[in-house]
Order: C-alpha cells, then structure tokens, then sequence
C-alpha cells in the first residue's frame, strides 16, 4: 500500500502533503529527511485508536505527476487498517467478527486491528477473504 505525497521545496527545507489524506503533512531538512518523515507520518496518520470509527480513503494508484512520490505504508499497519475498514463497512463489532472467525477471545481478533501486532497467519487470511470477500490482501502488498 503506497500513499502519494506531493513535494514543495523552501527556502530551508522541504514540506510535503499526502494528497489522499487531508492534514497528513510532514516535512524534513533535505530529501532524504524528508522520504523518513513522510512514511513516518503516513503511518501515524493511518494507525487509528481502536475505538476510532474513521474509514481512511484508499491510495489512488493513478496520481502521477512532478514532484508526487508513493510512499509505501508499514505492512502491518496496512493490514490492520484493511481489516478494520472492512468490519466498519459492514457495521459489525470487534465480538461479531471474532465469532465469525471462531475466535474464541476478542484479543485474538483485536490483535488483527492493531498496526503493531496485525500479522495474520495464513489461515486467518482464508477466513477473513471468506467473511469480507471483497477484501484485498493485494492492496496490502502493493
């Protein structure tokens, strides 16, 4: 998952702003500085508090232009983001999910929602295609 930032430069550095998601703005004292502030703010940006009910919009794979960079998002927090979405666009609870996964505790789903800790085994990855079919382990990777 890559999110794109347009660059500007100034007089002391640069700044930059992820174009798909408002307020997402960093900036750093050169290029290099600026490329680790960037991933650092997309994945602040993106790693939601647990109770938090906001559905992020998805990268644009066709923004292209001068000065636009794809800035590729933690795994992890990428998964933990898809995963949520896709619960809150079918209006279902932490508890619902985790039962319809045969998840005996919660924590264990909850785990799934986290940025720290979302790394699914490849059979949760079944069971989560099978409950969310329209989920894309694709967007995760890319």
């Amino acid at each position: 998952m890559k999110y794109h930032f347009k660059i500007h430069k100034e007089e002391k550095g640069f700044w930059a702003e992820c174009l798909e998601l408002d307020g997402c703005i960093t900036q750093g004292d050169d290029r290099r500085h600026l490329e680790l502030m960037m991933t650092d703010a997309v994945s602040a940006y993106l790693e939601e508090p647990e109770s938090s009910k906001h559905v992020f919009p998805m990268p644009d794979p066709t923004l292209k232009g001068r000065n636009i960079v794809a800035v590729p998002v933690d795994p992890k927090i990428a998964m933990a983001m898809v995963v949520r979405q896709s619960r809150l666009e079918r209006s279902l609870t932490q508890r619902q999910v985790a039962d319809k996964l045969g998840m005996k505790h919660i924590s264990q789903y909850q785990k799934l929602e986290s940025g720290k800790t979302a790394n699914p085994e490849l059979t949760t990855l079944v069971k989560l295609k099978n409950l969310y079919p329209n989920l894309s382990i694709d967007s995760v990777l890319a």
